[in-house]
């Protein structure tokens, strides 16, 4: 059994019921949890076959997926499914991606190859990050690093012809899609609530991968209609820097 979580704030509410809607074409799906941190309620979500909870503030990303991994592991799940409302997929990813588990018990975290809407890649699946790679992804021309940047996303991996047949092991996967087998969370944790937005998927997968194994399967793909927001807003920036400066003083700058 699997069950999903997905945060939302302010999101359309046609993007939505559109992800809803995608899941529960997966078989294999049983739990959907909306967990809304907007300020101003959505009716139209209470009739979606998935499970509203309403907070009625913005706790952060982690802190309102944590309301719906706690209920999860309270069920018989194996694996539960965290991910953003802006994901397009097919049901056979889900498929593909339990038999991998399945078949892999050592893997704690797994998440698919993820394109942009015009079918470039994401390179969401690192190396983790230093300070360093913060400030210069930040603040500098992207040509003074851009050999620090293909092995931070292992750019490497990518260019082999037949890169689809294999598995990339990767100590940071993104938070946009993550398949994660509860057994993982019940030994590391859930979601670090101090972390309000941005470096909880770093952390997350990073304690996982103390113990299990945590990978990117290209062999299935998703579609990841992805906006950078702390690109374009000071506030979200603010935020991010804050953040990250609280991971790295809890993992000692390491």
């Amino acid at each position: 059994m699997i069950n999903a979580s997905i945060v939302l704030y302010h999101t359309p509410a046609a993007e939505v019921q559109k992800i809803v809607r995608l899941l529960r074409a997966c078989p294999e799906i049983n739990e959907i949890w909306l967990i809304d941190n907007s300020e101003i309620m959505t009716e139209a979500f209470m009739f979606l076959p998935a499970t509203y909870i309403f907070n009625n503030k913005n706790l952060g990303y982690g802190k309102a997926h944590n309301i719906a991994l706690q209920k999860s592991l309270k069920t018989n799940a194996k694996y539960h499914i965290v991910l953003n409302s802006d994901i397009e997929f097919s049901p056979n990813v889900i498929t593909q991606l339990t038999k991998l588990m399945d078949e892999n018990p050592n893997i704690g975290h797994s998440m698919p190859l993820v394109r942009y809407p015009n079918g470039n890649i994401q390179y969401l699946a690192k190396q983790l990050p230093t300070p360093f790679d913060l400030l210069a992804r930040r603040f500098l021309p992207k040509l003074w690093f851009k050999k620090r940047t293909a092995r931070f996303e292992n750019h490497s991996f990518y260019k082999q012809t037949d890169y689809k047949s294999h598995i990339l092991d990767a100590p940071y996967l993104s938070g946009c899609f993550m398949f994660l087998r509860t057994a993982s969370l019940r030994k590391v944790g859930l979601f670090d609530p101090r972390f309000f937005m941005y470096p909880e998927d770093i952390d997350l997968t990073r304690r996982i991968n103390q113990h299990y194994r945590t990978v990117m399967y290209p062999a299935v793909e998703i579609t990841h209609n992805h906006a950078q927001g702390s690109y374009h807003s000071p506030r979200l920036l603010w935020i991010h820097i804050t953040n990250m400066i609280k991971y790295f003083i809890k993992w000692k700058f390491n």
